[in-house]
């Protein structure tokens, strides 16, 4: 009898440190690392690599067709607007213009003389209305047959650079055939691929600018043009700023720029965490915020912007300064779990020493 109560004691005891060893693994709470969530300011500005090009490449070609008499233009020159850059030879279109205008006079003089005698009622009606059809016909061969001697010549639309000519002279074109490619000079195009994260914030942008390496401290203000509403095949969305010519700057299509791109303040909120407080939960990126009065942990989806050389990430969404993250550690959590914080090392006790 004596033995059956030792052994049933000898149960309970065991039975009972089970329960406690139990109790005791429920208890334990996962010390977790955590950062306060900081502003990031400097985002508000950020730059991007980019290219210059030419704000047009335009072919040009003549209105009529015939042998080139010459170019005097040659390829990489500058060209003002309104200098000649090719000639068609005119011989034939100055003969034509010449039996044209002799026509022209001819048929003016007799027109004016039938219109003032109809004003003295010396003609009938009949004669006066041939008198004026007569005159607006040859007026208009007059007119058609001038501008056909001046489209001999090819004159500069605007300021710029001679591209590429196409053809030599003596050598036969027609007409609206391209001969000279020209790049305008008034304005050039900066091209910049910008990620997501700020296409989504285009409404917040407040000014452009650039800087080249070519250029040591000078800054070029940029106007945007547009933003391409799909993305390439990198996932980038290609922006597209018109850069004004400077006097004194010789700025070249090809030329490599770094642009800037300033958010409007206090309409951008952005903050940073260490990238290891980062964890990917069905296909969103997400963060454990602590809640100091319960001790536990909840997840909130956020949104990304680039990542710093630093190794913090910045958020463009979901998180607000001063709010406590978990910045280890991130994937043994679980929704809810309990946690408690690690302290921080004293500055002036390095190892826990004191």
């Amino acid at each position: 009898m004596k033995c059956h109560f030792y052994y049933f004691l000898l149960g309970m005891s065991v039975l009972g440190a089970a329960c406690h060893s139990d109790k005791a693994v429920k208890d334990t709470t996962v010390t977790v690392k955590t950062e306060v969530v900081k502003n990031y300011q400097d985002e508000l500005y950020i730059t991007y690599p980019g290219k210059v090009k030419p704000a047009s490449d335009v072919n040009l070609s003549f209105r009529v067709a015939g042998p080139i008499l010459r170019i005097p233009a040659e390829a990489g020159a500058f060209v003002r607007k309104g200098e000649l850059i090719a000639e068609i030879d005119p011989r034939d279109y100055e003969v034509q213009f010449s039996a044209t205008e002799a026509e022209y006079k001819q048929v003016k003089a007799e027109a004016e003389r039938v219109i003032e005698l109809y004003k003295r009622n010396s003609v009938p009606v009949n004669d006066y209305d041939k008198a004026v059809s007569g005159l607006q016909q040859i007026t208009a061969k007059y007119k058609a047959h001038q501008n056909a001697l001046q489209d001999t010549r090819m004159l500069a639309p605007f300021d710029g650079y001679i591209q590429k000519k196409y053809f030599d002279a003596h050598e036969t074109v027609s007409a609206g055939m391209p001969v000279i490619s020209m790049i305008n000079n008034s304005y050039f195009e900066v091209e910049i691929d910008i990620p997501s994260s700020d296409y989504v914030r285009q409404q917040y942008f407040k000014a452009f600018s650039c800087t080249f390496d070519v250029f040591p401290g000078k800054v070029f203000p940029l106007e945007l043009i547009e933003i391409t509403r799909k993305a390439n095949l990198n996932q980038l969305y290609r922006m597209r700023l018109r850069l004004r010519t400077v006097s004194g700057v010789d700025i070249a299509a090809g030329m490599s720029v770094n642009v800037t791109i300033e958010y409007t303040p206090d309409e951008v909120t952005l903050t940073s965490v260490p990238v290891s407080a980062l964890f990917e939960y069905e296909g969103e990126s997400s963060v454990w915020i602590y809640d100091a009065r319960t001790g536990e942990v909840h997840r909130r989806a956020v949104k990304t912007g680039k990542f710093l050389k630093t190794g913090e990430a910045v958020i463009y969404e979901g998180l607000n300064a001063g709010e406590i993250i978990v910045s280890a550690g991130v994937h043994s959590l679980e929704e809810g779990m309990k946690v408690k914080m690690l302290r921080p090392l004293s500055k002036t006790n390095v190892g826990g020493l004191l």
